[in-house]
């Protein structure tokens, strides 16, 4: 499993209630949908980074 690095983010107090909302409807942390949405984009955009 890779490392996991800490990283604070500031967002818009309407767009987090949105993502909260979100992972709840999909049984994950906020936490987890944020880093589920950020996988799905990089994957999208085919900038993945490749596995070793």
């Amino acid at each position: 499993m890779s490392k996991k690095k800490a990283f604070a983010l500031r967002v818009n107090e309407d767009i987090m209630k949105a993502i909260e909302k979100w992972a709840a409807d999909e049984f994950r942390s906020t936490n987890g949908q944020i880093e589920w949405m950020l996988n799905e984009s990089l994957k999208k955009a085919s900038r993945l980074p490749k596995k070793k």
